[in-house]
């Protein structure tokens, strides 16, 4: 009786899973409404962040939404039994380099910017920490992803409009998200850079489950996110959307088929850049913009040099800059460096720059070491194909990085968290049976 039964509530679980795979709103809606108000907080956190509606709407904004949500996400977690610590060595590297940021604050050149930016990076760990010790199961997992895919599908849909509406045509300014991280084109580019890869993951992984109308909807999500980081006028961005598209293919890279396929693509993406934005590239390295950041890199290189254990200080590169290297200065006033690793040395010290390129390869190699463990379990295809085309989007970030200021942003650390969630959720345990039973046979 006892496996009888057993078989039943696995059978149910599992025909529940299928729901959620076709996507039909009613049990989603369903099982979002059993879930614990821990969950329903870290959700609504998530909705705020990307969807920015207290932007859109005036009226809405009348309360701190998204401090709230992290708030009730908090409190939540004491009455969620199912809450436990998530264990993993990210987790100490990232407090390890919250440490450094704190005493590069303590011993830089102006503590008190220092201290007034540091909610910049501790909300992150603490959003982190939420995220990846309350989505602690598959389904959370599925309709916390599917969340993230319609906040971001929702800006580069209409975003992707705005641009077809303007004739594909070129502005200075590109394409603007909602007030907040991604306001600007740079940090909006670098989002659907982080999206697309894993938009289209989910696409290919549910096809066999979905109607032919919404799996063309799942696949206007990476369609659009590309559009968009084309129309956003970032050549940092597009940059990286080349880099993506060569991973993506390399190891097919020198078929016949796949080149020219891969020449198409490119060809026709060249085409649709406005004749502005391919006038931006062949100036590049010689434009005032240029040139200004090549002075950025090369004078942070020397606060480092200058600084090597703490750095001039947690945010404090614009301040030095503007006391100490103000004859390379080409505008009016310094600006953080527009590279994510001269922005992490310069400020913070070697020793911090060490530990942030550390916690990236370790989430790049070990995302590989987890794909390559699940390669022949079919139960697992989904989480197999977010894990083939999730370091795609970590390639994404970390080439587009080089051009941009965007280390306290929330691209690396909503990543590290989905990462997390994926190890937790596929288990070590799972991939270690798997590889034993390869050996076995």
């Amino acid at each position: 009786m006892k496996r009888s039964g057993g078989y039943v509530v696995r059978r149910q679980k599992e025909f529940f899973a299928q729901d959620l795979y076709r996507l039909e709103m009613g049990p989603m809606w369903r099982y979002f409404k059993s879930e614990s108000f821990a969950f329903w907080m870290i959700c609504l956190y998530l909705f705020f962040e990307y969807v920015r509606p207290q932007s859109i709407i005036p009226e809405l904004d009348f309360l701190p939404w998204t401090q709230l949500a992290v708030l009730g996400s908090m409190a939540g977690c004491f009455i969620d039994k199912t809450v436990r610590w998530n264990k993993t060595p990210l987790n100490s590297l990232l407090f390890l380099f919250f440490i450094l940021i704190l005493i590069s604050s303590v011993f830089a050149y102006e503590s008190s910017i220092s201290y007034r930016y540091l909610e910049n990076f501790y909300t992150w760990l603490i959003i982190y920490l939420l995220i990846i010790n309350i989505v602690n199961g598959k389904n959370r997992f599925f309709i916390f992803i599917c969340i993230f895919f319609l906040a971001s599908f929702k800006l580069s849909l209409s975003l992707s409009i705005t641009w077809a509406k303007r004739g594909f045509s070129f502005t200075g300014w590109g394409l603007s998200g909602p007030p907040g991280f991604f306001q600007n084109s740079g940090e909006l580019a670098i989002q659907m850079l982080v999206y697309w890869p894993v938009a289209l993951a989910f696409a290919i992984a549910l096809k066999p489950y979905v109607t032919k109308i919404k799996y063309y909807i799942l696949l206007l999500m990476p369609i659009t996110g590309v559009m968009v980081i084309l129309g956003a006028s970032s050549r940092g961005a597009q940059l990286a959307l080349f880099v993506q598209l060569i991973i993506l293919n390399f190891r097919s890279i020198f078929k016949i088929r796949v080149l020219l396929a891969f020449a198409i693509i490119l060809f026709t993406l060249w085409n649709i850049l406005p004749q502005e934005q391919k006038n931006r590239f062949q100036v590049a390295g010689d434009d005032r913009t240029s040139i200004q950041r090549l002075l950025y890199w090369e004078n942070g290189y020397e606060m480092m040099k200058d600084h090597p254990l703490t750095g001039v200080g947690y945010f404090n590169f614009v301040k030095y800059y503007e006391s100490f290297f103000g004859e390379d200065l080409l505008y009016e006033r310094a600006e953080l460096p527009h590279n994510i690793f001269i922005q992490v040395g310069s400020e913070l010290g070697f020793f911090a720059l060490f530990i942030y390129i550390f916690s990236i390869g370790y989430v790049y190699f070990k995302t590989i070491w987890l794909r390559n463990g699940l390669v022949n379990n079919d139960g697992e295809f989904l989480y197999i194909s977010f894990l083939k085309y999730l370091n795609i989007s970590l390639v994404g970030f970390v080439v587009a990085g080089q051009f941009v200021s965007v280390v306290y942003y929330p691209f690396l650390w909503i990543h590290f968290s989905i990462f997390v969630c994926l190890v937790n959720i596929i288990g070590v345990k799972t991939i270690n049976s798997d590889r034993q039973g390869k050996q076995n046979d």
